[in-house]
């Protein structure tokens, strides 16, 4: 890890027993911010907004909030400078490393790379694989983990969790020789049915090859444990975790990552400049040049102390109310139709997506919004191909015919109101 010209200080400002969102001083169920926000609707009214598009973006914890809030008096550059605030910062940046890394389960000797988002991250980890890794990815991903590879072996969407498992052996088993890789989500982001990725971690293993997950819709809403389960690199965002500060992480081993060329060249990835560059050993330092966005990765670090200060049991159960009150109401309207890959059974997070019929997608989440004060997204998802995949023929025209679907999601600010609101506002909307 990078280190300050002298020891931080010993009563730091940010230390973690004093810092906003530690497991001390959360609450059981940790508060977000603009919970109870009123929003205009067509008729001129005001009312509470309903926010079920947190698959996108989730609002901002309190927690996290007060965190940047106790940091920026302090806040400086990290790794490089001997001024107080420079110590602190820099403390209170790499202390957010070793917090992401226990909030993963990532064993000690793994690199917590922190980048933009999960986009950037997975595109980092592309840039790293040796060159010839065969990569193996489903075409049910979203495109952060779909596009960024170079020829891979697309497989189709899988019929059940164990045909997954099944195309994921023969694939690698038919692989060259050589390094391997097997990208897949562990959440779904268009259906929130969660992915077998223990099982796919040890076809992994049993053929040699590592595993990427993309974990950005698993981590708001349930632990990961990447040692438990077999993981060799993870990826996720913190706008998805409660902290809309523009950071994002890349975890797992780090071979690969430090035998890369940086994936931006620049200060601090460069160990010595002169007629040949020398880059930095560690893949942290590798591959974190430049200023780095230092609030943003104590935000980070501040919802993940939330999270788990909260209890996963507490907040999952709490979750699956909600999800089935949900799923019943959208059951018991006609015209809607839930999009599944694996069946109403699969196991999910709080993610559904559903279509209208005869609605265009998009006027269904106008009037949910211009009538209602709800909040839901609608379009592909960034998943074409597999809303393509679950909108078929017919699905298709009962979305208006432009191949688009309707997706709420929620998290930690959402109540039955708001879930009762959401299907009373579809009840509304008769069949064209």
């Amino acid at each position: 890890m990078p280190a300050t010209l002298a020891p931080a200080p010993s009563r730091s400002p940010l230390t973690p027993a004093e810092t906003p969102g530690t497991a001390r001083e959360v609450r059981a169920f940790p508060r977000v911010i603009g919970t109870d926000a009123p929003v205009p609707l067509d008729d001129g009214r005001t009312v509470p907004y309903a926010n079920l598009d947190y698959a996108a973006s989730a609002p901002c914890l309190e927690a996290v909030h007060e965190a940047v809030t106790r940091a920026l008096p302090y806040y400086s550059s990290v790794h490089r400078g001997a001024g107080h605030a420079s110590q602190v910062t820099t403390d209170a940046y790499e202390r957010a490393r070793e917090t992401v890394r226990e909030f993963l389960g990532a064993w000690r000797r793994a690199a917590v790379v922190f980048t933009r988002n999960t986009t950037d991250a997975m595109n980092l980890l592309a840039h790293a694989v040796p060159s010839g890794t065969s990569v193996v990815v489903f075409e049910s991903e979203h495109h952060a983990s779909l596009l960024p590879w170079k020829r891979p072996v697309r497989l189709p969407a899988p019929a059940t969790p164990a045909d997954a498992i099944d195309a994921a052996d023969r694939a690698l088993a038919a692989a060259p020789v050589g390094a391997r890789l097997l990208v897949v989500t562990a959440a779904s982001n268009v259906t929130g049915e969660l992915w077998p990725i223990r099982e796919l971690a040890q076809v992994a293993r049993r053929h040699g090859a590592r595993i990427a997950v993309d974990a950005a819709q698993l981590v708001p809403h349930r632990p990961l444990d990447m040692t438990a389960l077999g993981l060799d690199y993870v990826a996720f965002s913190g706008h998805k975790l409660y902290a809309p500060f523009g950071a994002g992480v890349l975890a797992g081993r780090a071979d690969w990552l430090r035998a890369a060329d940086p994936y931006l060249k620049g200060g601090g990835a460069s160990a010595s400049v002169a007629d040949t560059v020398r880059w930095a050993p560690s893949a942290e330092q590798r591959h974190e040049a430049g200023t780095p966005n230092v609030l943003g990765v104590i935000a980070l670090a501040a919802a993940c102390d939330a999270l788990t200060a909260a209890g996963w049991d507490a907040l999952a159960a709490r979750e699956e109310r909600l999800l089935a009150r949900l799923r019943a109401g959208l059951a018991a309207l006609p015209h809607v139709r839930e999009l599944n890959l694996w069946g109403d059974r699969s196991p999910r997070v709080g993610i559904v997506s559903f279509t209208v019929t005869g609605w265009n997608a998009r006027d269904v989440a106008l009037t949910l919004s211009g009538e209602h004060g709800i909040g839901v997204r609608d379009g592909k998802f960034c998943a074409h191909p597999l809303v393509r995949h679950l909108l078929g023929g017919d699905g298709a025209a009962g979305c208006g015919g432009e191949g688009a679907a309707v997706r709420a999601s929620f998290g930690i600010g959402t109540t039955e109101e708001h879930i009762d609101r959401l299907c009373t506002a579809l009840a509304r909307l008769a069949p064209r």
